[in-house]
């Protein structure tokens, strides 16, 4: 979604609903490394029916990543992808299914964005190529040293597009990936897999709403269903709103800015390419060990709970008095309306509405105070009443000119102090620095590995006493003056009182006459030209009304979009409720090799055919003016080009489809087949109700599309059709990527799948479902404070908020050293007997029969704590208690053999398996620890069916 800032204002205004994941991570023994059992409770406190991973959130920082080395070729892309799916997998451990969503062909209000997107990737990446070499040809003109150039091709991002090689060769792979770990996965073998690769239309997350959305109008549908949506994108948050699902999460991976990223010439970090001096790498380490380690860690994921933030959103929307009855659900789906003056991935947004100035929270005050007047509620299902919105927009259009001011005062004032922070680093900034085993350290940061080694220490010192000898003091009595450079006598350099140049703005919205000067520069029309400003708005009303309609019901026309690259004024919106919002109805999607055509810049042509290519480059081609090389990028009030809009002409979709006319006819067997449109697939192993089911099918031949039955399938719905491409029992699995064997005793099996079908003026209803279950409320009256009482609040882990992080002090660390097996010999307190259980503050407390001892001082620890001791109870070997004895824990065993008298089955804590207290599971029944031997225990029953 196009609001950068989205997530940072939400999580900073309603931070309770962050929380942290507890991954657990594999184990190696003896060199091997032991995979996590998905099939286990999840560790963090709650159980999840199906997960959605929005693919294209995976795929692009697994083939480029910013914080690492690139993989070397397509195969390690490949391998980097199933890597990250699996640790998702073992963090989130879905029951019933698994839904994989590649981005396929987007609607033409979307293609623009695209479009932008990828003539922008492209012009950077070839200046950055030209920056590189112009940098490298002057460090080995001064004699510096640089290490040799790798001879490769750079990988283009624009590849990840349907319709290209690289996802055709990509869908094969997840084809393989899932055959593979329903076979061998011990938690995937219950589960659903549905993959919706790039042939099916659609972004990926759109795929997954409309699938979430049908489903939910089938009357087999479990409406306590718990919902975890994968992406990084802000509009998933939008979207998991607008589903009205009680239970639905979001996983991400946790943002952490400032991450070190190491220089493209020399591969040092600390630097970027136009800062480099061809300096030889400082050993890492006394031997260089440490040459190839990166300085950082690998990305941790939280959850959003989106059920905290409705409870957040009701709070706060509630409002007395009104002359209608109050809907919570009503209610946020008009807030999901107003978050989209402050942008999205269609519309620009409102030039008085920036999500870093609490637009959406002004947005909220003025629909509170006007909402009684509108006599009810902006949306509906994801329509529109435009004779209230009106009466929003006339609102916030009052104190435009108001909000232009300030936002000149405030960048101001910002420059200001970054003025004075500037002069002020200046001259606190030492004279002389010096390096290697003399560089001055923060505090804590002397223990890291490497720190200590000096290259040269002699010539650090030498370095340091000529510089203090050559160096001019001042006098302790020199004045400064206030800017920080010293009293007359000494001339203050040019440099130092100009601050960084800034980009003109010739719009000037702080001044009068604001509105004019914006319609001049920015559609080069006159302000007064009523007939234009009236078209403007009216495509932008369109606009919204689209968008609503394609989070709530599906895509309205695969044909519309905004004709504009800038926004009208909220005050512009006078006499909208008499607009029409009705699309064209009947509309198809472009084919992937035609959207290619239409979001691709003529560098990125290698991925089509060399006809099509040509029709980019030719002067004499009838398109050609789609495909400028260069272009200009206005700022539009911003810092920095990516923040600009790129000034492209737009594509005239009859132009382009007849000079494709003339081209189509040049394509191969497997050029036709990348270009039409496919649809999902949908995969189960041996253990699954559908497997023999599905393979009837197979072997019947049914050529009919056949409905999918529910009770076999947790109430899922659809229509089956066989699939020519099929993977089927004891059918060799080939695999795409060299590196992984072949699977070749399959007992998978795949089949075509297709949602249930509506027709096209269904509405689906933007309600809570009878029968689900409202969650209990986790918010107490503390947490409407957490955000402005001054202090860190950092997330709490798991979903148990009663879950405490265990604090060791140095006694704890004394007592584990005395009580844990460590080598040879005992402690010196080895033989102390544990305290009387009467005693109420003890480290222990009475076992029940055939129970272990356990000290209490473990029973908060996570597995990602910094003191690694022995893994829960819930990874080691459990044993049954009515067959003999439990072995006993290493503690125990030891205390045991040193004092007979002391019996450990005559002491238990109080709480559950692992330490952690018993708890209830969401949907009301008891969640243990399965016992060795037995499956993992389905959901008890809910909705209308049994899934047993």
């Amino acid at each position: 979604m196009g609001v950068p800032a989205f997530f940072r204002w939400l999580s900073r205004k309603y931070p309770s609903i962050i929380v942290n994941c507890v991954e657990e991570k594999p184990k190696e023994c003896n060199g091997v490394k032991i995979p996590v059992d998905a099939s286990k409770p999840n560790p963090n406190d709650v159980e999840f029916d199906n997960l959605y991973l929005d693919m294209n959130g995976i795929i692009h920082p697994c083939t480029h990543p910013e914080d690492k080395p690139a993989p070397k070729n397509e195969d390690e892309m490949m391998v980097a992808i199933f890597e990250y799916i699996d640790r998702l997998f073992n963090i989130v451990r879905p029951r019933r299914l698994l839904y994989m969503a590649i981005d396929g062909v987007a609607p033409r209000a979307k293609m623009n964005q695209q479009r932008s997107r990828r003539f922008r990737a492209s012009k950077e990446g070839m200046e950055a190529a030209v920056e590189k070499q112009r940098v490298r040809e002057e460090i080995l003109a001064k004699g510096g040293f640089l290490p040799p150039e790798e001879i490769k091709e750079r990988f283009d991002s624009n590849c990840i597009t349907p319709g290209t090689e690289f996802m055709d060769n990509l869908a094969k792979c997840l084809r393989y990936y899932i055959a593979d770990r329903l076979n061998n996965d011990p938690g995937w073998k219950n589960l659903t897999v549905i993959l919706s690769d790039a042939s099916a239309p659609g972004e990926g997350e759109h795929k997954i709403m409309d699938y979430i959305r049908r489903q939910r109008a089938q009357p087999n549908h479990d409406p306590n269903t718990h919902h975890c949506l994968c992406g990084a994108d802000a509009d998933l948050i939008m979207l998991g709103l607008a589903t009205h699902e009680p239970n639905f999460t979001i996983i991400r991976e946790e943002f952490k800015p400032n991450k070190p990223k190491p220089c493209a010439l020399c591969n040092q970090f600390g630097h970027e390419v136009k800062d480099c001096e061809g300096l030889p790498r400082e050993k890492k380490g006394k031997h260089d060990e440490l040459a190839d380690s990166l300085p950082c860690a690998e990305g941790e994921f939280i959850f959003i709970r989106l059920n905290v933030l409705r409870e957040y959103l009701e709070r706060e929307l509630t409002m007395a008095s009104l002359p209608f009855p109050f809907d919570v659900e009503r209610s946020i789906d008009d807030w999901v309306f107003m978050c989209f003056f402050v942008g999205n991935d269609f519309l620009p947004h409102l030039p008085s509405l920036e999500i870093r100035e609490g637009a959406i929270d002004r947005l909220v005050n003025i629909y509170k105070n006007v909402v009684h007047k509108t006599g009810g509620y902006l949306t509906e299902s994801g329509y529109v009443n435009l004779q209230r919105v009106q009466m929003i927009m006339l609102a916030v259009g009052e104190v435009e000119d108001s909000i232009f001011k300030k936002r000149k005062d405030d960048e101001d004032s910002f420059r200001r102090r970054q003025k004075e922070k500037r002069k002020r680093m200046k001259r606190d900034q030492p004279a002389f620095t010096p390096s290697g085993i003399l560089t001055p350290h923060a505090l804590g940061s002397r223990n890291s590995p490497g720190c200590h080694v000096a290259s040269n220490p002699r010539q650090a010192a030498y370095e340091m006493r000529m510089h203090s000898n050559s160096s001019p003091s001042i006098s302790p009595n020199t004045s400064f003056a206030s800017d920080g450079s010293p009293s007359p006598g000494i001339k203050r350099k040019a440099e130092d009182s100009d601050s960084e140049p800034e980009p003109e703005d010739n719009v000037r919205l702080w001044e009068a006459g604001w509105k004019q000067r914006y319609y001049k520069n920015k559609f080069d029309v006159d302000a007064a030209d009523e007939k234009f400003r009236r078209k403007v708005v009216q495509s932008y009303v369109e606009g919204l009304c689209w968008v609503l309609r394609y989070y709530y019901q599906g895509c309205a026309s695969w044909k519309w979009y905004y004709p504009f690259h800038y926004a009208p004024f909220a005050s512009d919106f006078e006499g909208i409720a008499d607009m029409s919002s009705e699309f064209e109805k009947g509309t198809k999607p472009f084919k992937p090799l035609e959207q290619l055509m239409g979001v691709f810049p003529a560098a990125s042509g290698n991925f089509l055919p060399p006809s099509w290519r040509k029709l980019m480059s030719d002067p004499d081609s009838s398109i050609i003016d789609f495909y400028p090389e260069d272009f200009a990028i206005d700022l539009n009030g911003k810092k920095y080009a990516w923040q600009g809009v790129a000034l492209l002409p737009f594509v005239d979709e009859r132009r382009l489809r007849a000079a494709l006319e003339e081209v189509y006819p040049d394509l191969t067997p497997e050029e036709n087949r990348r270009n039409s449109l496919g649809g999902d697939v949908m995969f189960v192993g041996k253990l699954h109700p559908l497997h023999d089911f599905i393979l009837e099918l197979y072997q019947t031949g049914s050529t009919e599309p056949i409905d999918v039955p529910p009770e076999l399938c947790h109430g899922i719905q659809g229509k089956f059709s066989l699939d020519e491409e099929a993977i089927l029992p004891d059918q060799t699995v080939c695999s795409p990527v060299p590196m992984l064997r072949d699977l070749t005793q399959n007992t998978a099996v795949s089949i075509n799948f297709k949602d249930p079908q509506f027709a096209e003026d269904y509405v689906f209803k933007a309600v809570m479902l009878p029968g689900a279950r409202k969650p209990a409320a986790v918010l107490k009256p503390g947490d409407w404070e957490k955000s402005s009482n001054g202090r860190q609040w950092k997330p709490q882990l798991g979903f148990n908020r009663d879950r405490r992080p265990v604090h060791l002090d140095q006694a704890a660390f004394r007592t584990l050293g005395h009580v844990m097996p460590r080598g040879s010999g005992t402690g010196v307190y080895s033989n102390t007997a544990p305290p009387p259980a009467t005693y109420q503050g003890s480290l222990y407390r009475p076992l029940l029969r055939g129970q272990t001892q356990i000290p209490k001082l473990m029973s908060n620890m996570r597995p990602q704590d910094s003191w690694r001791g022995p893994p829960p109870l819930f990874q080691q070997q459990r044993f049954d208690r009515s067959v003999g004895a439990e072995p006993l824990l290493p503690w125990n065993r030891m205390l045991q053999t040193q004092n007979a008298a002391f019996q450990p089955n005559q002491y238990q804590m109080l709480a559950g398996p692992g330490g952690y207290p018993p708890r209830r599971d969401d949907r009301g029944g008891r969640q243990g620890y399965p016992r060795e031997g037995r499956k993992y225990p389905l959901p008890p029953p809910s909705g209308r069916y049994s899934w047993n």
